[in-house]
């Protein structure tokens, strides 16, 4: 078997054999097969695609690439939640302490942010001596004794799948949907998850641009973990404007603690709320998405949540004095909130665009282990539908150079549009899609 021979076949638009495709990805892992043909065979995946049959046995070959976790015997149900990326998406932090307050442990393991798109552990390590890199035992020791982990994927969880999206993401082959596919559920069932929530982002700040592209991954996913005998729910979400107020690390944790308090933006409270109730369906918590929902409300209320919260950060060697007091979060030098230059209603705030202001203001990465600040980002005051008068606030920036202050007022300007006319206000979810 020659790798060039199956990247021929695949460019063609022919089937690879399960035996090729674990041929392949196996000489990948071990360097047999150099990352130019590699990135050669991404992108014919890319324009040719790949079947249901291809989709799963890449995903299990990824598997197999390295360590599995068993949670059997640590939790009686392992359950978890995945988004595929987005601009202002905090819900992690708010979805696992409201989901292990009411009874079902989560172990999660997260990632840092690339490019315009958030990462939840970067937004953790905000909190002073908050660790991400626990170890397999320290993993599993902490998900049962207090039921609630937050922390990095391990190197030797799907490594096949981490050395191939560092490939992707430079050579333009990433939104190929069997790769996310593959991508996302080879370290959701390697990491051990019997249950599955799925929030595929749609829109101008995702991956994702239409519904109908959203759909065909969430049920490629699907198919991946049926086969795996997962059960997945998978949620359709709007991602045309950020979700909440707050981009960039500090800002969005402190939003978060808003919200695990019982404020928070509405849209930011009620899409955390339905996802941490289909995680509670999921688990067998509840027969009912809507009881469900409103066990996780009370978790809010009750501070319940934010009890579990607590509990998280210093399981972590984080300081929990910042959850006490967020004031102590370090704030940026400079802070400029610009005023509507129009009236009328909103009728776009372009997620990406808000997402690259924030990146030119250091809240987000060019490239893996690149510094971030955590203390600059954009808040957004106005969302679509709403109406704005003239020289009322529209945003604030926050940051720690005036160039950077400059640039980030110059993009954001040009997220917003403006309509004379009435303007609906986005879905917060599109479609729901059960395995």
């Amino acid at each position: 078997m020659r790798a060039v021979d199956l990247i021929v076949k695949k460019r063609n638009g022919y089937e690879m054999t399960r035996e090729e495709i674990f041929f392949f990805l196996r000489g990948f892992s071990e360097g047999t097969i150099p990352d130019y043909q590699v990135s050669a065979w991404a992108m014919a995946v890319l324009l040719k695609g790949m079947s249901e049959r291809e989709t799963c046995d890449l995903t299990e070959a990824m598997i197999e690439s390295g360590e599995q976790l068993d949670l059997s015997g640590v939790v009686p149900f392992a359950v978890d939640k995945h988004s595929t990326g987005g601009v202002g998406d905090k819900t992690t932090l708010v979805v696992l302490p409201i989901v292990t307050a009411n009874g079902v442990p989560v172990g999660k393991m997260s990632g840092k942010g690339l490019s315009f798109t958030g990462g939840t552990l970067d937004k953790m390590e905000s909190f002073p001596g908050y660790r991400v890199d626990l170890t397999k035992d320290e993993f599993l020791k902490q998900l049962k004794e207090i039921g609630i982990v937050l922390s990095g994927q391990t190197e030797d969880l799907a490594p096949a799948d981490g050395k191939l999206y560092a490939l992707r993401d430079v050579t333009g082959t990433v939104p190929s949907t069997p790769l996310i596919a593959a991508s996302v559920m080879s370290k959701k069932i390697a990491a051990g998850a019997q249950g599955i929530v799925l929030d595929v982002k749609v829109g101008l700040g995702a991956f994702m641009k239409t519904i109908d592209e959203a759909t065909e991954l969430a049920e490629r996913m699907i198919d991946i973990g049926t086969r795996f005998g997962n059960k997945v729910t998978v949620l359709i979400s709007d991602m045309n404007q950020p979700l909440g107020n707050a981009v960039g690390n500090i800002l969005e944790v402190r939003e978060a603690i808003d919200t695990l308090m019982g404020g928070g933006p509405e849209d930011f409270r009620e899409h955390s709320l339905v996802v941490a109730a289909h995680m509670l369906v999921l688990a067998g918590r509840s027969t009912d998405v809507d009881e469900a929902k409103a066990m996780c409300a009370r978790s809010l209320e009750d501070g319940s949540g934010l009890e579990k919260f607590r509990t998280l950060i210093r399981a972590h060697g984080g300081d929990v004095q910042y959850l006490d007091n967020p004031d102590m979060f370090p704030t940026a030098s400079y802070v400029e909130t610009v005023d509507s230059w129009e009236s009328g209603f909103i009728s776009e705030v372009h997620a990406r665009e808000i997402g690259l202001g924030a990146m030119t203001l250091g809240a987000g990465r060019e490239s893996k282990g690149d510094p971030i600040d955590h203390s600059v980002g954009i808040v957004v005051h106005k969302k679509v539908g709403q109406i704005v008068e003239k020289s009322e606030a529209l945003f604030t920036i926050h940051s720690n150079d005036e160039q950077s202050l400059k640039n980030a007022i110059e993009r954001t300007t040009k997220a917003f549009k403006f309509s004379k006319s009435p303007v609906d206000e986005l879905p917060l979810f599109y479609r729901t899609i059960l395995s």
